[in-house]
């Protein structure tokens, strides 16, 4: 199995999905090869709930990273879950036009460019 697809799977086990029973587990591989996983962690007031990819993002850059190679989102869903519009935000800003695998619990996956899941993009060069 592909380290970041499995990683993503490991991951989504400590999601905190109280309310949607909905876990999700994300991973980025960094440009040296490091992997980084983020979980979804709900919040009663759903507003400060946030989605795996996110924390993932958010914890790679913490922990030094800059630049990134792939991300691997996995829910237990029959259709292939795609980052949210938020998380496509972030994706795009920190991470660029960088391949996207999507997986599942049966072990269907795709993978695709944020480009093709965020075209016409809004980052900073347009500021």
């Amino acid at each position: 199995m592909d380290p970041l697809i499995d990683a993503a799977l490991r991951t989504r086990l400590n999601a905190r999905a109280t309310f949607s029973k909905f876990q999700v587990g994300a991973a980025v591989e960094d440009e040296n090869g490091r992997i980084h996983t983020g979980c979804n962690v709900e919040n009663a007031t759903y507003g400060l709930t946030i989605c795996a990819e996110r924390v993932a993002v958010f914890k790679a850059i913490s922990e030094g990273a800059g630049k990134f190679r792939r991300v691997a989102i996995v829910a237990d869903t029959e259709t292939l879950t795609p980052p949210c519009g938020a998380c496509r935000q972030i994706l795009w800003e920190f991470c660029g036009d960088v391949e996207i695998v999507l997986a599942n619990l049966q072990g269907k996956s795709e993978t695709l460019q944020l480009g093709q899941l965020f075209p016409r993009a809004f980052d900073a060069s347009f500021l």
